[in-house]
């Protein structure tokens, strides 16, 4: 029910410094009025990156934490891919999202996509390699989960529903009338539920990865009663080797060493906010599964992607839900890729994405 945060950081786009044949005589020699500009912006960038990350440290000591280095650098990133933090106050909650900076809005009229993470991270850790490729065709926009990230709400409400109406709501009031959507794992079942309750007039089309949405109940208890262990223990680690174990689970090329402390890090920066409520997440989510008897057939087209080495969500929940959703429906399956598919195998789910949204011939289900 997770898609592991760890991966390496895709490369930043190159900056380019371009020397001028000509300077005017105010402006500094062998550097142009279009470079000044472009250093003006990355210093900006650079800024707003670094102000947040101290906005979001609990301790100043936080600081020397490699696992918080690299969020900055992921923060750098998507900012650089056009994406800005917006932080959203709802009627239930607070939700914090990557949306397109308004000068991008302005400019380009594309297709809108939304992101939606699942249990192992935030937005930043777990869709770092698709932004770079999607944001140069979609308008992307990424929200946290409530109680992930920077969203929270004071509200009792665990329900993957719960989670779908946040995002439904966010999206209505950035003004966004139509999107596709596209959720990976527990990700996955919120995307169906915006599909076909609270968004179910906005969103053009779905894509769904490896997530076990037409998984019964009993059949989301009989995983957890094969793990022999407390599935919170595996799915929000506590301890170093908890989280080497979820890793190993999750991707099929997984590292084969990672030092302790590294782990142990990751879960202080990355797991220990709202441990309660995104365990209360988990638990209704293997006593509920998606919450809906009977489940619906969505109106709109889907793509379900899946690894043919998923070890968490099991290949036959994929065909299930293909068989369940029908010819509106298409299911592909990636070879050598676990349940973190879109972090093994970025660039062939990147392309699937996207000309499926973009309704490419071969990929159009209309």
């Amino acid at each position: 029910m997770t898609a592991t945060p760890l991966a390496g950081l895709p490369p930043l786009r190159p900056f380019r410094i371009w020397l001028a044949p000509n300077p005017s005589p105010n402006q500094a020699p062998g550097i142009s009025m279009e470079s000044s500009r472009s250093l003006l912006h990355l210093l900006r960038l650079f800024g707003r990156a670094l102000l947040s990350l101290l906005r979001h440290l609990a301790t100043p000591w936080r600081l020397l934490s490699l696992v918080t280095l690299h969020e900055f650098f992921l923060h750098l990133t998507f900012l650089f891919c056009g994406l800005r933090p917006v932080t959203l106050h709802l009627d239930e909650a607070c939700v914090h999202l990557w949306a397109p900076a308004p000068t991008r809005r302005r400019r380009l009229n594309r297709h809108a996509l939304v992101l939606v993470h699942g249990f192992g991270g935030n937005s930043k850790w777990q869709w770092n390699h698709q932004i770079g490729a999607l944001s140069r065709s979609f308008d992307l926009y990424i929200p946290d989960l409530v109680f992930f990230g920077s969203s929270r709400s004071a509200g009792s409400d665990r329900s993957v529903g719960f989670q779908a109406s946040c995002i439904a709501e966010a999206m209505r009031s950035l003004g966004v009338a139509r999107y596709s959507v596209v959720g990976i794992s527990y990700g996955g079942f919120v995307a169906f539920r915006m599909a076909e309750g609270p968004a179910a007039g906005a969103v053009q089309r779905v894509a769904i990865l490896a997530s076990g949405v037409c998984a019964t109940p009993l059949q989301l208890r009989d995983l957890t009663t094969k793990e022999g262990r407390d599935v919170c223990e595996l799915l929000l680690p506590q301890k170093a080797e908890d989280l080497m174990t979820l890793i190993r689970r999750s991707m099929y090329r997984h590292p084969q060493w990672i030092p302790a402390f590294w782990l142990q890090d990751f879960i202080e920066v990355i797991y220990e906010k709202q441990r309660k409520e995104r365990t209360e997440l988990l638990k209704r989510l293997l006593e509920k599964g998606i919450d809906l008897d009977p489940i619906p057939v969505l109106d709109q087209d889907t793509l379900i992607l899946w690894g043919d080495k998923d070890d968490i969500f099991p290949l036959s929940f994929a065909h299930q839900l293909h068989r369940h959703l029908g010819e509106k429906s298409r299911l592909e399956v990636l070879t050598d890729a676990g349940h973190a598919l879109q972090l093994e195998k970025p660039d062939e789910v990147n392309y699937l994405i996207e000309q499926f949204i973009k309704g490419v011939a071969g990929i159009n289900l209309s």
